[in-house]
């Protein structure tokens, strides 16, 4: 079995985590991880790689390098925008899909092959702790695993449980 905890970033101002957002961050890394990591991985944003630097510390793997998985970082953020802005505030990747279908279908298959790739990455029995957005993550775990997950909120995140090419979603 191998375990990929996805997780969006905290609140941000810009790319950057806002105060309230290094709080909440350091919250998380008091009560909600899991460690061993065997890997740490960010979208490549900077207020996910904060947040990341943030965690690990939390963890005690200072040791272990942070990647960049590029691929869970969409190319056309600003089309996700509008499409979520037209679907309503806290819009479901099923109503941004009704918005935007085209959209919806190409980036869960490119940003569900990425979650491949970091879960394709990982020894049997590790975990890895991948920071990235939503909507996007929520379309690379739909991409991998055909369920729709319900909108993360700044900070929440769910953990992809991969066990023999099947896989199974949890909320964290």
């Amino acid at each position: 079995m191998r375990y990929v905890e996805l997780r969006r970033h905290t609140d941000n101002d810009g790319d950057r985590l806002s105060e309230q957002g290094v709080a909440a961050a350091e919250a998380i890394g008091r009560t909600g991880l899991h460690p061993p990591y065997a890997m740490f991985i960010s979208s490549g944003a900077e207020r996910a790689s904060e947040m990341l630097r943030i965690l690990r510390s939390a963890a005690g793997q200072d040791d272990v390098p942070i990647t960049t998985e590029i691929g869970l970082r969409s190319a056309v953020e600003d089309r996700w925008r509008e499409a979520a802005k037209a679907a309503g505030k806290g819009a479901s990747l099923e109503e941004i899909r009704a918005v935007d279908p085209d959209l919806v279908e190409h980036e869960c298959r490119l940003l569900g092959a990425a979650l491949q790739r970091v879960t394709e990455g990982l020894p049997a029995d590790g975990r890895a702790l991948v920071v990235g957005h939503s909507p996007t993550n929520e379309a690379a775990v739909c991409g991998l695993t055909g369920q729709i997950i319900a909108p993360l909120g700044k900070g929440e995140g769910v953990v992809v449980v991969e066990d023999a090419g099947r896989y199974e979603v949890h909320r964290l």
